[in-house]
């Protein structure tokens, strides 16, 4: 796993991701303890409020960038958002009012939607090798789940000499480091996207039409409710039942928050030669399998070492799912897609998390923390039942399919659906002239694009 970072640029960037999440995962608790400090009983509601509004900016923002994001320099951008989100982070320790907090993070999360799609389409770029990507995709994961294991427990530490509203301008700090290691390096320009339909919503949408029309990132798509269902669980109610329901301290959280990633670590570790001998689909939906198991075993009302062993079996479990994301996406677009397609990735899993996060923030507090497990715990279940039927046991990259016989005039390659002659010389590729595509039946690696609109039965 640890040769991709022979690669001076792909090490650059790594660092950038691994520095930015260990701040990121301060402000995580330092937030937590916000809520509480701000509302008491309420800080639930407080929390998964103010991260429904994270979710709104990253639904809503997402893929207005996966749709510009070619069109723009990718380290300038990137370095302008890391520090657009220095900015914002180091605000939050002077917040004095509950909706204080949900303008900042909005503000902050924001940048973030445009900073993560485009960073995500940048790496498969720098290593188009299958096996270096996912490599880079293994690590990419263990860097979440360290930052899952080690920034509560260095926050659990820094909690003992300083306040909690230190760890925001820490991550303040995090985030110019990070803009430092992306100016570092040249980041390989994005391939020309296709421009012959033009219009902002259908730029927008493209990636989203991507997405949806394949089966099986439809089947992602749910166990991406899944793994919001489970996820929001922790994050939203972690706070209050360590610390209201159990009656323990501002350590215990950090130590709760740190099982979790843990289990995703370990997952991380050994996924990369599993995913040699096994397919993703049964590694992801045992992934599903395995959350759904750790919010129904919550019904138990588990002391603090059980709330410890159920978090550790939901990191597994979400780790089994994410890991992999990148190669379903990789695999189901053109180079060129992928801005538009991993931003609809961002986007649309991200609005799963914006129906949890309010669902474990206000039932939680209003009905119950055993209740919200039950519901959570059904969510998972039938999202997970869903994505085996959509996603086929079956699926193939390679498929045989019809074409039509067809004349148009786009911005294109020579490649296997592009085989003619010139009348002259049409300058250097990616060109544009009118041609044809002779109809027939064939078979090759099969993604939607526009040479491809629907998915073969």
């Amino acid at each position: 796993m640890l040769q991709v970072l022979s690669l001076r640029r792909y090490r650059h960037l790594f660092l950038a991701q691994v520095t930015a999440l260990i701040g990121t995962g301060l402000t995580t608790v330092a937030l937590a303890l916000l809520a509480h400090d701000l509302a008491a009983w309420q800080a639930g509601i407080v929390l998964g409020t103010a991260l429904a509004i994270k979710m709104v900016a990253y639904v809503g923002i997402a893929p207005l960038a996966g749709a510009y994001a070619s069109r723009l320099p990718r380290r300038t951008l990137l370095v302008g958002l890391d520090l657009l989100r220095a900015s914002v982070v180091c605000a939050l320790p002077f917040v004095t009012e509950v909706w204080q907090i949900y303008v900042l993070i909005f503000l902050v999360n924001a940048a973030s939607a445009c900073f993560t799609p485009l960073f995500q389409a940048t790496i498969p770029d720098l290593l188009e090798d299958e096996e270096q990507y996912t490599r880079a995709l293994s690590l990419s994961r263990l860097a979440y789940d360290l930052e899952n294991l080690l920034s509560p427990m260095a926050a659990a530490a820094l909690l003992m000499v300083m306040s909690f509203d230190v760890l925001f301008l820490l991550n303040g700090l995090a985030f110019l480091v990070s803009a430092g290691l992306v100016v570092s390096v040249v980041l390989p320009s994005p391939q020309t996207a296709d421009d012959e339909a033009p219009g902002v919503w259908r730029r927008i949408s493209h990636g989203m039409r991507i997405y949806l029309k394949t089966p099986r990132l439809r089947g992602l798509l749910a166990l991406n409710m899944a793994v919001s269902a489970a996820g929001a669980m922790q994050i939203v109610n972690t706070v209050v039942y360590v610390r209201s329901t159990l009656g323990l301290g501002e350590q215990a959280v950090a130590q709760a928050f740190a099982a979790v990633g843990g289990g995703s670590m370990l997952v991380a570790l050994l996924l990369p030669k599993m995913l040699e001998r096994v397919r993703e689909r049964p590694v992801m939906l045992a992934g599903g399998a395995l959350m759904t198991v750790s919010l129904f075993l919550g019904l138990l009302s588990p002391g603090f070492v059980g709330l410890m062993g159920l978090w550790f079996l939901l990191g597994v479990g979400a780790s089994l799912v994410m890991t992999p994301t990148g190669r379903l996406l990789k695999q189901s677009c053109q180079p060129e897609d992928r801005p538009a397609l991993f931003a609809a990735q961002f986007s649309l899993s991200h609005g799963c998390w914006l129906v949890a996060y309010p669902l474990a923030g206000w039932v939680g507090a209003e009905v119950g923390l055993i209740e919200t497990f039950a519901l959570l715990g059904a969510i998972a279940l039938a999202s997970t039942a869903l994505a085996t039927r959509f996603w086929p046991s079956g699926d193939s990259k390679v498929l045989e399919h019809d074409h039509v016989f067809e004349v148009h005039d786009h911005l294109h390659y020579h490649d296997e659906h592009h085989q003619h002659g010139h009348e002259g010389w049409e300058g250097p590729e990616p060109h544009r002239h009118r041609h044809y595509h002779p109809g027939g039946r064939h078979s090759h690696a099969f993604v939607i694009d526009r040479h491809h609109l629907l998915w073969p039965r």
